[in-house]
């Protein structure tokens, strides 16, 4: 979208209904290689201008701050999601600071009436830009990582979307872009009916803060250690 700094956009389509939760014991060392493939080395949605077929992290700690415009103040809530993310994925930190212009990944919790407006003016900039999607998180990466995420939260259309935005919203952020519907286990899937950090999809954050994984490798660059990475990741989170 950009020239040599890249924009990134995920869009979520949501059904209502429960969370439901699965052990490692339910997929396979291979599932999980093919769910770290679909959601590192891809975008939901693309748009002109590129590369998406890139490993896109943060190489810098992760520091949130916690924009609350909705009625309903979420951001105690917002608050645990970034504590569980610092607590389950190794090689990745992540904070709550207080101010705006500390933070190299901004949330915005809104109502929906907000969202548009939100969009345009925080997140685009642009008074006249079109708002695609239900919640949306924009990433902008360069060679050497993440240097920026946003992600907009839609608040009062009940506790499933709220939660499932969140969820997805920032993990996307952090850099696995893609959805896959054959994710069954896995938040990076709209028809799956997760909303919660599932273990599938810790994994995958895991593997993709593995040192050995870097900013910019392409699938092919990754082939020869992945395996390992997975079994490793596999064996941290429980």
């Amino acid at each position: 979208m950009m020239h040599k700094i890249l924009i990134f956009m995920a869009m979520l389509a949501l059904s209502a209904g429960m969370p439901s939760r699965a052990s490692s014991e339910a997929f396979t060392t291979e599932d999980i290689m093919f769910g770290f493939e679909q959601t590192v080395f891809g975008l939901e949605h693309r748009s002109w201008g590129w590369r998406p077929y890139l490993v896109k992290k943060f190489t810098t700690p992760v520091r949130f701050y916690i924009h609350n415009l909705a009625r309903r103040d979420r951001t105690a809530t917002v608050r645990r999601f970034v504590r569980e993310i610092d607590r389950r994925v190794s090689g990745l930190s992540a904070t709550v600071v207080r101010q705006p212009a500390d933070a190299n990944f901004e949330i915005y919790v809104v109502d929906r009436k907000q969202y548009k407006p939100v969009v345009r003016t925080d997140i685009y900039k642009n008074p006249k830009a079109k708002v695609p999607g239900r919640c949306l998180v924009r990433v902008i990466s360069g060679r050497n990582g993440i240097k920026r995420s946003a992600a907009v939260i839609v608040s009062d259309e009940g506790e499933f979307l709220f939660q499932r935005c969140l969820v997805e919203e920032v993990l996307q952020g952090l850099g696995p872009m893609n959805d896959n519907h054959k994710l069954v286990h896995s938040v990076f899937n709209d028809s799956s009916r997760h909303n919660r950090f599932t273990v599938f999809d810790q994994i995958i954050l895991n593997m993709l803060y593995d040192p050995r994984i870097k900013p910019g490798m392409s699938v092919k660059q990754t082939q020869d250690f992945l395996l390992q990475i997975a079994r490793d990741a596999r064996r941290r989170v429980r």
